[in-house]
């Protein structure tokens, strides 16, 4: 074969190489963003996502492939990406839909605006709007252009690697969730698919005349590297990842407090209860007799699977002005005016914690938002973390006669507090009629249904469902709550909830806190109550004509139920007695948080100090798990670069002068001194010699030995192995006593043999005649 023919052939096999390692980082990137989906639900973003990919390595590969330099290549592929990202969400303001203009530019910040928007209100799975959906096709073609220069530029597939399961593991971390099994065996197929291909290209390149099919002894060694490294990513994805702190009760440095919570509006609040450490979240000093709930948001949309948070039309929340009207209650309810002071500590949230139906809320710092419907508060961009506020608000106050008289529902309330799936299972329909059959009136029927759920047929537990497998709040969740009567709070509260509803009557959950305990005694100004972590909670509301939502209280050991007292009085009067509940805050002393009892099974609980010695251990066996897999990632590459050098120097043992040379090569590697292929052996050895201060009569030794073996054709002699492995053992000594700390360290724990193969093993012997 001809110098031409060479050089065709081997051009020939780059551009194969290319397209594959190009198809392969495609093929990864799709799956490592499979998992997403449980955070962000599908849609037109997916094919945006992936179209915009494809066409940015598309674009890379065929400028390599027309021979011109990386640069360009990653100069078009940023042009590719600026300008499929304007046709998609840029066209308007673009010249010919698809070259941007300054106005393109200057919407940039408007979708990135949306977009934290819809991530701070939202809740999993979010249906992206333009924002969000501009923010991830963005952040996926980014990340294409990114990896391709790593991969096809730097030759660093693992690294790739390394970013794409931690882009994959993202979502799992964020909601709680199982791992996606199928994505992340895709993931790794395509990863060691990319290493495959990776570590052929370098041997090809390394020895281009090469014809033999026999395995070089390095080729084996990466991809043992490889699978390794795909054993310990299943190993942190599968068993350590659901052992993290979860979202919810997130534990984060900064603030007064130094630690900190949010509140999960997903109804995932079990993952935050279970929690072994308890903070205290805020402060409410109030003139209201007893504490009230907080309340910081409302999910009436109900898919048979989510409850989603309510969002609609705002106010600016400024000065002293009213944030909202009074509620709509008729004339004839007597209303009570209650300030209620607030000040968080270590809760950090865009939602703000206040009583209902709150009115004025001041005091506030930054830009805060009120939403009528639900009057609720919210931020686009702040956190609740060190705000002390005021809240007025005044309370509806009916007599027992009075709600029994009113009907439940309004026309104005639309359809989402009323929706039901067809599929509801039968056990909650029947089940909320039969509770209910004897009740006169709506609020009869309420009352019996909370009267039942806190009644000793029900158990409040934080693992029943967990171990019974129905830790969840939609309508599969709600039926085997029903047949296990054992659960926390989202339980009851969508329980009640969906039964309210399978009964005709509007209802919804509010996610917030129970009252907090008191702190201090009654003075001028009220009672300051002091509210824990612990003390996050869930209940159902159902609204009253003319009187407007009435909250109540199923979950068993929690809270006080809703109750009202009669209107009449020994004169025959109609002044209410002072309620045992009032319409719009559920206010007696409650069990702030479970006792340990509730909190576990019945028949296992521990008391006292021991108990919380457990809870403590506990604690700590999830971070005990998670740090021996951080060690076992670590012993892994050491382990193998061991296994590898002793199967060289064994093969050195029997006289291969190949594999000694080969040996000291790694080595020399492993200590960060290149060993290039287009490098001659005698020059190899010559610069360890003149650069390194290794004895010359000691590398000469093994270049003549590998010299004989390649030109002269001798036989392995086993009689001369010894001497091999001997001075191999010394240079490497010489080697490593010459070496920094930190790189005989590094040699040592992430030898870089592993990854960058040393040159050419063997010498091509030379043709004759």
């Amino acid at each position: 074969m001809s110098a031409a023919d060479v050089t065709r052939l081997r051009t020939a096999r780059r551009r194969r190489d290319a397209a594959m390692l190009t198809g392969g980082l495609y093929v990864a990137i799709v799956a490592a963003l499979l998992p997403a989906f449980s955070v962000i639900a599908p849609g037109a973003w997916v094919a945006g996502a992936a179209g915009l990919a494809a066409a940015v390595l598309g674009a890379g590969l065929l400028v390599r492939l027309a021979q011109l330099p990386a640069v360009v290549a990653s100069v078009v592929e940023a042009v590719v990406w600026v300008v499929v990202l304007t046709a998609l969400f840029g066209r308007s303001t673009a010249l010919l839909g698809v070259i941007p203009t300054p106005a393109t530019f200057a919407s940039v910040p408007g979708l990135l605006s949306g977009a934290s928007e819809e991530i701070r209100l939202g809740v999993a799975p979010v249906p992206p709007e333009a924002g969000l959906s501009f923010l991830l096709v963005a952040a996926v073609g980014a990340l294409a252009l990114v990896l391709d220069h790593v991969v096809l530029t730097a030759r660093m597939p693992l690294l790739a690697g390394v970013g794409l399961v931690a882009v994959s593991l993202i979502p799992t971390i964020a909601i709680p969730s199982d791992v996606d099994v199928a994505g992340f065996v895709l993931l790794a197929a395509a990863l060691l698919f990319l290493l495959r291909v990776d570590t052929r290209a370098r041997t090809a390149a390394q020895n281009p005349r090469r014809t033999t099919a026999r395995r070089s002894p390095g080729r084996l060694g990466v991809s043992a590297t490889a699978v390794a490294v795909a054993v310990v990513a299943v190993i942190v994805a599968v068993v350590a990842t659901p052992l993290l702190p979860q979202p919810g009760l997130r534990f984060a440095t900064g603030g007064s407090g130094g630690t900190g919570t949010t509140i999960n509006p997903n109804l995932e609040l079990g993952n935050d209860l279970r929690q072994p450490r308890e903070v205290d979240v805020l402060t409410v000093r109030t003139t209201a007799p007893t504490a009230p709930y907080l309340r910081a948001v409302t999910l009436s949309r109900f898919d048979g699977a989510v409850w989603s948070p309510d969002s609609g039309d705002t106010v600016p929340v400024s000065g002293d002005a009213p944030v909202f009207g009074p509620v709509e209650a008729d004339a004839e309810i007597a209303r009570a005016d209650w300030t209620t002071d607030v000040t968080v500590d270590a809760l950090d949230s865009p939602w703000l914690p206040v009583p209902y139906p709150a009115s004025t809320v001041t005091g506030l710092e930054g830009d805060w938002l009120g939403m009528p419907q639900n009057r609720t508060v919210v931020t686009r961009a702040g956190s609740t973390r060190d705000q002390q506020y005021e809240v007025q608000a005044s309370v509806p106050r009916p007599t027992l006669e009075q709600i029994r008289s009113r009907a439940v529902g309004d026309p104005g309330l639309g359809a989402d507090v009323t929706a039901l799936p067809a599929d509801v299972p039968s056990i909650i329909g029947d089940t909320a009629r039969e509770v209910t059959a004897s009740a006169a009136t709506p609020y009869d029927a309420l009352l019996a249904l909370q009267t039942w759920f806190r009644s000793s047929a029900f158990r409040y537990s934080l693992d029943a469902p967990v171990d019974s497998g129905f830790d969840g709040a939609g309508l599969d969740a709600v039926a085997d709550f029903l047949q296990v009567r054992a659960g926390y709070c989202v339980h009851y509260a969508s329980a009640f909830a969906v039964m309210a509803r399978s009964l005709g009557m509007p209802s919804r959950i509010v996610v917030g806190y129970l009252p907090g305990t008191a702190s201090s005694i009654p003075q001028q100004g009220g009672t300051e109550y002091t509210v824990t972590s612990s003390q996050l909670h869930a209940w159902p509301e159902v609204y009253f004509q003319g009187i407007g939502w009435v909250p109540f209280e199923p979950t068993n050991s929690l809270g006080v139920p809703t109750n009202f007292a009669s209107g009449s009085t020994s004169n025959g009067g109609t002044t209410p007695d002072t309620p045992e509940q009032d319409a719009a805050a559920p206010d007696a002393q409650p069990s702030a948080a479970p006792s340990q009892a509730d909190r576990g099974d019945v028949g296992a609980v521990d008391t006292g100090a021991a108990a919380t010695t457990a809870r403590q251990g506990a604690a700590w066996v999830p971070v005990g798990i998670v740090v021996l897999a951080l060690l076992a990632a670590a012993v892994v590459p050491a382990l193998l670069r061991t296994a590898r050098r002793r199967r060289r120097l064994g093969a050195a043992r029997a006289g291969d002068a190949v594999a000694a040379w080969t040996a000291l090569q790694e080595d020399a590697v492993d200590l960060g001194i290149p060993a290039p292929g287009a490098e001659s052996p005698r020059a190899f050895a010559a610069r360890l010699v003149d650069e390194h201060g290794v004895e010359a009569d000691d590398v000469d030794l093994l270049r003549e030995a590998l010299e004989r073996v390649s030109y002269a054709g001798d036989a392995p002699d086993a009689a001369r192995g010894p001497a091999l492995v001997a001075t191999v053992d010394g240079i490497r000594a010489g080697l490593l006593a010459r070496a920094t700390p930190v790189r005989r360290v590094l040699a040592r724990v992430l030898p870089r043999s592993l990854v960058v193969r040393p040159g050419a093993a063997e010498v091509e012997r030379k043709s004759v005649g």
